[in-house]
């Protein structure tokens, strides 16, 4: 059985960050978002991966390598367009040949194991298996309606939803999945949609198997989701402290890792300080992720991602639930007049007290 993750999309409801980098490589509890899925499908036994990947391809590349530290070999697929998931597919067809796979969309986290799915998947041999997870707004979503162990109808964001199923974003198909996203015509916005594929299995007779998910499931295009999945994954770490703290207060859940410095300042967790981070006569506060090489100096941050390289100085108020992209710099002037000046990117966001 191989793997085969999407990471082509480009991540508009992201921007600015996402102008310059993919959104699967935003960073989770200073860990790339991509990363956790390429763990699940590794753990599950999986050895052979396809990434397919767009415009942001050289940067997934980089950061992923061929895949030995995740004990597997990744292939990359070059997507056209992001003209949907059923034409990553079909774009991906070389690649799984007429194999069983695992598709797991980059920007997705699950809480529950993958393994067992897998291999319940491989025993029953089903020609899809769908996970599904419970939500309170179905209108947002693909929703599937059930008839017994079977799924019956897939509705994408229905007005009037037939259940409150949404569909998670990883997949199992055998090779009829390639038959059936040649089979379907682009939707009203001009894609491939999977959730057409599917109901074209279900529709010529194959057998889609249905799984609800026990526990969380975030899919992070959105800055509040992002800083929960980011939450989540920081009240799971293990505490640790492979730097210097000096004259320093930490509390609770936190990791620090090797080369940071944490000088005079107060640490309350969850949270992590990322390699060779500064934090100086400053305030970390829960549910935030420092990434590697920033510096926080006489400033507070709560609840945010602070990607690396970031520089934050004499801030007087507190930042919170924010991210704030590499390199960026936030720092307070003494002069006079008192003004603010601002270089911000297309799609920034900016809130002042």
């Amino acid at each position: 059985m191989k793997g085969l993750i999407l990471s082509g999309g480009r991540g508009t409801r992201l921007r600015p960050i996402t102008y310059t980098s993919a959104k699967q490589l935003v960073p989770v509890a200073n860990k790339p978002i991509l990363f956790y899925g390429i763990e699940a499908l590794a753990a599950s036994g999986i050895r052979e991966i396809g990434i397919v990947v767009g415009d942001t391809h050289q940067d997934t590349r980089d950061a992923v390598g061929d895949g030995p530290r995740w004990g597997v070999t990744v292939t990359y697929i070059q997507q056209e367009a992001p003209l949907g998931l059923a034409h990553a597919v079909l774009t991906a067809e070389p690649f799984l040949g007429e194999d069983p796979f695992c598709m797991y969309l980059g920007d997705n986290l699950i809480l529950e194991p993958l393994a067992p799915l897998v291999e319940r998947f491989r025993t029953d041999k089903p020609n899809s298996q769908i996970l599904l997870a419970r939500v309170p707004d179905p209108t947002q979503f693909g929703v599937a309606e059930l008839s017994g162990d079977k799924v019956k109808r897939l509705v994408e964001k229905p007005k009037t939803p037939p259940s409150d199923l949404a569909l998670v974003g990883v997949y199992m198909f055998d090779a009829s999945i390639l038959r059936a996203a040649k089979a379907i015509t682009p939707s009203a916005r001009g894609e491939l949609e999977i959730t057409d594929a599917i109901q074209w299995l279900i529709d010529s007779g194959h057998t889609v198997r249905p799984h609800v998910i026990e526990g969380w499931w975030k899919d992070t295009g959105k800055l509040e989701d992002m800083l929960e999945a980011n939450r989540i994954i920081l009240d799971r770490l293990e505490p640790r402290s492979e730097g210097t703290v000096t004259d320093s207060e930490i509390h609770g859940k936190v990791v620090i890792e090797p080369g940071a410095r944490v000088v005079r300042s107060t640490v309350r967790g969850p949270a992590i300080i990322g390699r060779d981070a500064v934090i100086e006569h400053a305030y970390i506060g829960p549910f935030t992720s420092v990434g590697e090489a920033v510096s926080v100096r006489n400033s507070e941050v709560e609840h945010s991602i602070l990607l690396e390289g970031t520089s934050i100085a004499d801030v007087g108020g507190r930042i919170e639930s924010s991210l704030i992209g590499k390199n960026a710099s936030i720092y307070r002037t003494q002069g006079k007049p008192q003004s603010f000046t601002f270089m911000l990117g297309d799609g920034s966001e900016v809130g002042l007290i």
